[in-house]
């Protein structure tokens, strides 16, 4: 199962294929960012991922609010963590 996580951008890396290093639960990511580049995206901000893309820009507060959420959901949420952790890239 893949679930929506919040990411905070840490840095756009590749600006003409909307490439961004992701923070997501302790792990960095590059992610995806066209999706929502036209709402502008800076370090800082917050998104929703889902399988490599940012779907969509959240605030902080919703960022929190949702890792609670996904917290309840015990193994589904650990081992898509797990899954983070393997393919972290620095």
């Amino acid at each position: 199962m893949c679930l929506g996580i919040p990411g905070q951008i840490i840095d756009i890396v590749d600006d003409p294929n909307s490439i961004a290093k992701v923070n997501v639960s302790g792990v960095k990511r590059n992610v995806n960012v066209a999706l929502v580049r036209p709402e502008g995206i800076v370090p800082g901000d917050w998104v929703l991922i889902h399988v490599g893309f940012a779907m969509s820009k959240i605030d902080e507060n919703e960022a929190r609010e949702t890792m609670k959420a996904l917290q309840t959901m015990g193994d589904v949420y650990t081992d898509e963590l797990k899954m983070l952790h393997t393919s972290q890239i620095e």
